[in-house]
């Protein structure tokens, strides 16, 4: 049986409606189980804050978490160096989510400075249904496969016949748009209403995202 296999290339723009904050608590402390104690702490206090501004506290969402022993050097009496332990450092990153607007966005960094855990926090954007536009994607990438085989085709005198099959990575497809170089920390603010909130004016540019599929046609 004779084929031809070609490779198409679908490629989009979509427009986020969905911003994430994603908040990073961290803290050093010398007793593993006070370790546990204050992540626990820092986190309901996180949520606490959050939950003034209309978040319910089931909405901060954790990304990983992770404890870690630190060491750090030091040079003994005789001048070499050494090493010892100074504690173990917890590292929970959390993420909440909700439709773009520029109002809650202001409120929610607002928030964050308010809270005592002073977080470090990072502003992103991405689309409420990546599926669908993950199935346009792969749509267009067909689609160009196609295109693609009939021009192949008709130049070599040859007829497509039936698709043998169609392969695709299955890769994560990252619909987030990161205008951010890093994080922020978050510095306390002097008291103020609940009602508080920066002005913000943020226009998320679209998200661009491309994938490929290999389609193989039988020809005549």
């Amino acid at each position: 049986m004779r084929t031809i296999r070609v490779t198409g290339k679908g490629q989009i723009k979509v427009k986020p409606d969905m911003t994430r904050i994603t908040i990073t608590l961290s803290g050093l402390y010398k007793d593993y189980g006070e370790t546990l104690r204050r992540s626990s702490d820092n986190t309901e206090a996180l949520k606490d804050v959050l939950s003034g501004f209309g978040f319910a506290r089931s909405d901060l969402k954790t990304l990983s978490f992770r404890v870690d022993t630190e060491y750090e050097n030091y040079r003994d009496g005789n001048n070499d160096y050494r090493r010892r332990f100074v504690g173990y450092r917890f590292n929970h990153v959390t993420k909440v989510e909700f439709a773009s607007d520029n109002d809650r966005l202001g409120r929610v960094l607002y928030a964050l400075a308010a809270c005592p855990v002073r977080p470090e926090f990072q502003i992103s954007f991405t689309v409420k249904d990546p599926e669908s536009a993950k199935n346009l994607l792969l749509g267009k990438a067909v689609a160009d496969a196609k295109e693609k085989a009939a021009v192949l085709s008709g130049a070599a005198g040859v007829a497509l016949k039936e698709i043998q099959s169609i392969d695709y990575s299955w890769g994560e497809i990252d619909f987030e748009y990161r205008p951010m170089n890093g994080a922020l920390l978050a510095e306390k603010c002097l008291a103020e209403p609940m009602d508080a909130r920066y002005d913000m004016d943020i226009e998320p540019d679209d998200i661009e995202a491309s994938d490929t599929v290999t389609v193989i046609w039988e020809i005549a």
